[in-house]
């Protein structure tokens, strides 16, 4: 009846010093799509991926391939 609203940040990609990555949880399998950063690792949140329809809208934003998954 009531859906709740996903979830989106425009986030700036930068090819150079970052990498798309799904963080997905081995618990209960929640995947969050991001950018992590190659030289410090750290991962900054761009939206929670409930299906693949989801992930395509993903890669679409950001003109994407495959997206590799992290555990």
């Amino acid at each position: 009846m009531f859906k709740k609203k996903k979830k989106k940040i425009e986030v700036e990609f930068d090819k150079e010093r970052q990498r798309p990555v799904l963080h997905c949880s081995i618990c209960n399998g929640e995947q969050v799509a991001g950018f992590k950063d190659i030289s410090t690792g750290k991962f900054q949140e761009v939206m929670v991926i409930r299906d693949s329809k989801d992930l395509e809208e993903f890669r679409q934003m950001y003109g994407l391939g495959d997206v590799p998954k992290e555990y």
